[in-house]
């Protein structure tokens, strides 16, 4: 709880200093499918110090993920069942870039709270959990003014266990 109010905090901080300086688009809303979220999520993303596009920033979302679980019924016999599992990514990353190009690379890392107890990346010896760690290495794209952004990376998770599972994200958003 005093993470989200934290968050919140620093978002109204960031936004009120955007206003004053509206030549640079700190802000970024975008959906993204992969990565963090597992299967798609919505996220924010800001820097730190919003009068510009590079340096230390943080990103918060919320998304989904389907699982397919098996359990047994009174006759003993095994059904498969399909359950969503919402996924609530949150990190910090650093975007490296030239200060006035619509290009940049971010590296970040972060943990995706799940909604249940569950192994997401079943090879057998997974233990169930409530969190996933993530990396993130993507190239974005992104008006220095706002408007239309892009960005395509690896995303690496940490499962439950401990196991690092490749995987990729593309995202589409708007920058403001």
């Amino acid at each position: 709880m005093l993470l989200l109010l934290v968050a919140v905090l620093l978002i109204s901080a960031n936004i009120e200093l955007v206003a004053q300086d509206d030549k640079v688009a700190g802000n970024l809303f975008y959906t993204e499918f992969g990565g963090p979220g597992v299967l798609m999520s919505a996220n924010f993303d800001s820097r730190f110090l919003s009068h510009t596009l590079r340096g230390f920033g943080f990103r918060l979302g919320a998304g989904f993920t389907v699982k397919y679980f098996e359990s047994v019924t009174a006759a003993g016999y095994e059904e498969g069942l399909v359950r969503t599992v919402y996924t609530f990514p949150a990190g910090l990353n650093y975007v490296f870039g030239k200060p006035n190009a619509a290009s940049s690379f971010e590296v970040g890392a972060g943990i995706s709270f799940l909604s249940r107890k569950t192994s997401l990346f079943y090879y057998g010896y997974e233990k169930e959990g409530n969190t996933i760690g993530f990396l993130t290495f993507m190239y974005r794209v992104a008006p220095v003014n706002g408007g239309i952004s892009f960005r395509i990376g690896f995303t690496p998770i940490i499962g439950t266990s401990g196991d690092l599972f490749p995987m990729g994200a593309i995202g589409f958003g708007y920058a403001f």
